[in-house]
C-alpha cells in the first residue's frame, strides 16, 4: 500500500515537472522568432542588449530619444519574460531615475499594452509581441507620453502647473542620471 502511494506522488511530480518544462519551452520557442523579429524592426533610437545569448527571456532596453523633453537621454529598461509569455505580458522596469508622467522615480512604467487587463482594448493580448512593446517603451518618450493618465502624479500636475519649470526639472534629471 505504502509503495504505491509513493510511485503515485512520484509519477504526479514528474507530471508537473514535464507540464513546466513544457511551458518554459513553448515560450522559449516564441522567443526564438520574436527576438528576430524585433531586432529587425527596432527604432532607430533604440538597442537591446542580452547579458546572455542563451537566455532570451531577460534583456535590456536602451532608448534614446532624439526629439522632445528627453532628448539626450540615454534610458535603459530591464525586460523579463514570464514562462506564461504570451498570456502574460513581459515585465518592465525603467533602470534610469527620469522625471515622467508615466514613470516612477522608481522605475514602475504606465503602458497599456503591459496591463494583463485593461478598460480599453490597448492592454496585453497574445496576439502583441516584443517588438510592440519596445515601440510602445520608445513612444512613451514621443507620441504616447501620457499626462491624463499618469503614474506618476506630481509629474503631470507640474507639467500642467507650469511647463516650462517641468521642462527644467526633466533636463536636470537627465543631466544627472541619464546624460548620453
Amino acid at each position: 500500500m505504502m509503495i504505491t502511494l509513493k510511485m503515485k506522488q512520484a509519477k504526479k511530480n514528474q507530471e508537473q515537472t514535464e507540464a513546466g518544462t513544457k511551458r518554459l519551452s513553448i515560450r522559449d520557442k516564441l522567443l526564438i522568432k520574436e527576438v528576430q523579429e524585433m531586432e529587425e524592426n527596432l527604432p532607430t533610437t533604440c538597442e537591446v542588449t542580452f547579458n546572455d545569448p542563451s537566455c532570451l527571456h531577460q534583456f535590456s532596453l536602451t532608448v534614446t530619444p532624439d526629439t522632445g523633453f528627453w532628448q539626450g537621454g540615454r534610458f535603459r529598461f530591464s525586460v523579463s519574460v514570464p514562462d506564461e509569455y504570451n498570456i502574460v505580458p513581459p515585465k518592465v522596469v525603467c533602470n534610469t531615475k527620469l522625471y515622467h508622467p508615466n514613470i516612477t522615480e522608481v522605475g514602475e512604467v504606465c503602458l497599456s499594452l503591459l496591463r494583463q487587463s485593461s478598460y480599453d482594448s490597448m492592454g496585453w493580448a497574445p496576439t502583441r509581441k516584443l517588438k510592440d512593446v519596445i515601440w510602445g517603451l520608445n513612444s512613451l518618450f514621443t507620441d504616447l507620453l501620457n499626462f491624463d493618465d499618469p503614474l506618476n502624479v506630481e509629474a503631470a500636475e507640474h507639467y500642467a502647473r507650469d511647463k516650462e519649470s517641468f521642462k527644467v526639472k526633466v533636463k536636470e534629471f537627465v543631466q544627472l542620471h541619464a546624460k548620453r
